[in-house]
């Protein structure tokens, strides 16, 4: 037989008290006596009450949960953002609720559905595209959107990202500055920001030295196997063709790069190929050969996310941009070029 929520009133009954009186257990507890304080939370225990928090969040008008829309958990970055997220969320007594969007539009979609269907406190989202019509419904119909990982005209929304530009420079110039001069760029797909951003820097860097060249290799992800798939295709061409160093445009990239490389001691890293990753994920420095990266503060955007959101709550806001600035981290797979 079905047993159905255990409500207020069954509380009430139970503890022989008004369901005013539970009200005030529940929200505010001061205002009990300590013997019907004592009397509710016996029933509550007992019958395994759960307050109806989408019912109080409906007469309060806003809920205690975040929603964080992210492109790839599978993405260690992405898992850190949400992290950050999460720890600054639980200093002002919130939840983070996260959504995986796999780069697909659709999935977003779903998503912000049912984060606006919940009534979130608000939306944090690394969207798919520039297209942002469906994240401006829902902010006009009275959801906060902050925008991360993303750089937006302060006059419209919130946002904050790292400055991917500087960072592929800083990327290219370290592998040009031990020598390399024919230089790979790994990444994709093409229609990502964060990756055209990187490759952007990769070529001022590039610009700057004469007789350096960059050669660019599309990917369909930001994969280890896309990596590998990458790394597979450089092996074989002649020797005279490869290059002497290579940035990918993701950590998980270089990490199917280097083991491409370095499986079954075909070649070495860094003395034949120097390779260079981004995010400086938590598997970097224990790779096979450790991997130096372009770190970014994941943990801190995430929890700057939240603290822009709460600001965009308040009744004295100003949209604003924040850029971080992209740190070189220099490992084993730089350091002898």
């Amino acid at each position: 037989m079905a047993r159905f929520p255990v409500s207020i009133k069954d509380v009430a009954r139970e503890a022989q008290v008004s369901i005013g009186t539970v009200s005030n257990v529940i929200n505010r507890p001061e205002v009990v006596s300590e013997d019907r304080r004592r009397r509710v939370l016996k029933a509550i225990d007992q019958l395994g009450y759960v307050r109806n928090d989408v019912a109080r969040q409906l007469k309060a008008g806003r809920s205690r949960t975040i929603g964080l829309v992210v492109q790839d958990t599978g993405n260690p970055f992405y898992n850190e953002i949400a992290r950050g997220a999460e720890a600054a969320a639980d200093d002002h007594g919130q939840a983070v609720i996260v959504g995986n969007s796999g780069l697909s539009r659709s999935r977003e979609q779903v998503y912000l559905d049912l984060f606006e269907e919940q009534r979130v406190r608000g939306v944090l989202i690394t969207p798919q595209s520039d297209d942002l019509r469906r994240v401006e419904r829902l902010r006009s119909r009275g959801t906060p959107v902050v925008l991360v990982d993303e750089r937006a005209p302060a006059s419209q929304y919130c946002s904050l990202a790292v400055d991917d530009v500087e960072g592929g420079r800083m990327a290219v110039a370290h592998l040009l500055a031990g020598g390399a001069r024919n230089i790979t760029f790994v990444g994709g797909p093409a229609g990502l920001h964060q990756v055209t951003d990187r490759q952007a820097g990769a070529r001022a860097a590039v610009d700057t030295v004469p007789g350096a060249t960059l050669d660019v290799v599309g990917t369909a992800a930001l994969t280890v196997l896309e990596g590998r798939r990458v790394g597979e295709e450089l092996l074989h061409r002649p020797a005279a063709e490869r290059p002497t160093g290579v940035f990918a445009a993701n950590d998980l990239l270089a990490i199917g790069l280097l083991q491409a490389f370095v499986f079954d001691h075909r070649l070495r890293v860094p003395e034949d190929i120097a390779l260079i990753g981004y995010d400086d994920i938590d598997f970097a420095p224990s790779a096979v050969v450790p991997l130096s990266s372009i770190r970014q503060p994941a943990r801190l955007i995430g929890r700057t996310a939240v603290e822009l959101l709460e600001d965009e709550l308040s009744e004295d806001h100003h949209h604003r941009h924040v850029t971080f600035q992209p740190e070189l981290v220099v490992r084993d797979s730089t350091d002898a070029i």
